[in-house]
């Protein structure tokens, strides 16, 4: 039974060592020379202005969260979407539950002025 789950191994261990190899492959083949415009910060060609250790802001982590909750959930319309003519009104129900769930998240946020960026 056990000889079943050799081929998975053999395929985890080269996944593994492609990985390596592959990320190691520029370090072992690109050009070495280093100097101080490369070494620099990048900021858009500009000189840095500020630590990269200064505290960023909540507000700006509350914000992505939060695009990133309301912007996946938009992508369980499009299956429901493409099926719309065959789940009928159950699935438009469904739907509607769906959106209307969202929509409470949505004007929770907007009340606690999560989105407020002062």
């Amino acid at each position: 039974m056990l000889e079943y789950y050799i081929p998975l191994g053999i395929m985890i261990l080269f996944g593994i060592a492609f990985g390596i190899v592959m990320s190691k492959a520029s370090e072992w083949f690109g050009p070495k020379n280093p100097t101080d415009v490369k070494q620099s910060t990048y900021e858009s060609g500009m000189e840095p202005v500020k630590s990269a250790r200064e505290r960023v802001s909540v507000k700006y982590y509350m914000v992505a969260m939060l695009f990133i909750i309301f912007d996946i959930e938009v992508v369980f319309l499009y299956p429901w979407a493409v099926n719309f003519r065959k789940l009928g009104m159950f699935g438009f129900v469904e739907m509607f539950v769906f959106i209307a769930m969202l929509m409470v998240g949505y004007l929770y946020v907007w009340k606690k002025g999560a989105l407020k960026w002062e």
